[in-house]
């Protein structure tokens, strides 16, 4: 069962999108923000991380910037799922080194169809 770490500072969030992820075959681990999430990915196998751009501690383009630092996460999908939809950020989450930008409220479905796509 391929693993996701899914980043979101909202609780409503973080339990929508693990339903979403569980619901389609996936163990999901929640982290609360990008602080969390890189000592959680250090404990976890993590086949794809999903996280939200505006966090306190440790933004989105922070935690993949200090993911692709970390030899073990250099190829690992990075997917930034935010409100944020300017191409400047967008721009700055390719420059950080994260695979995709969706922008939130999310289909579930496209969600899961984009997930499919780079975690091969």
């Amino acid at each position: 069962m391929l693993s996701i770490l899914a980043v979101d500072d909202s609780a409503s969030m973080r339990k929508m999108v693990a339903f979403t992820l569980t619901g389609a075959g996936f163990h999901v681990v929640e982290a609360v923000d990008g602080q969390d999430a890189f000592e959680k990915a250090q404990h976890h196998a993590i086949d794809l991380v999903l996280t939200d751009q505006n966090m306190p501690r440790l933004d989105g383009l922070g935690l993949t910037r200090k993911l692709r630092d970390h030899p073990k996460f250099k190829t690992t999908p990075i997917l930034i799922l935010t409100t944020e939809s300017s191409d400047q950020m967008k721009h700055a989450g390719r420059s950080a080194g994260a695979t995709g930008w969706l922008v939130k409220p999310f289909d579930p479905s496209r969600l899961i169809e984009i997930i499919h796509k780079v975690i091969r």
